[in-house]
């Protein structure tokens, strides 16, 4: 017995050439990429919210005005990575936060740049 559709054919029909797939559209090394969800409001400013999904490459050298995931004595941020009077520092991108300044007895590790977000509207 064959099937017959119960709603009207869509006319977009005629111009979808493939599937979306977010894993090819936001992924480019996958060996290297994982996925962290945004806590607090920080970086609202750049579009990040709480919830939001980042999408992480660990192989990409991190440079001065990338978006980072790094862990300071444990604990793991997204901040903005700045390089300002030969000064490192990690800018949230909210007023009400103040920058981190990286000195070298602090204990941080960067584990990737963001490199797309993902929220609901």
């Amino acid at each position: 017995m064959g099937k017959v559709s119960a709603g009207f054919p869509s006319p977009a029909d005629d111009y979808i050439e493939k599937t979306l797939d977010l894993n090819e559209l936001l992924v480019q090394k996958p060996a290297a990429t994982f996925f962290a969800r945004a806590q607090g409001n920080s970086m609202t400013g750049a579009g990040i919210f709480p919830n939001d999904i980042l999408v992480v490459d660990h192989s990409i050298e991190p440079v001065s005005g990338n978006v980072v995931i790094c862990a300071i004595d444990g604990e793991l941020t997204v901040k903005r990575l700045i390089m300002e009077n030969d000064q490192w520092k990690l800018r949230a991108e909210n007023t009400d936060y103040p920058d981190i300044m990286i000195y070298e007895e602090i204990d941080m590790v960067i584990w990737g740049v963001v490199t797309n977000v993902i929220h609901s509207l």
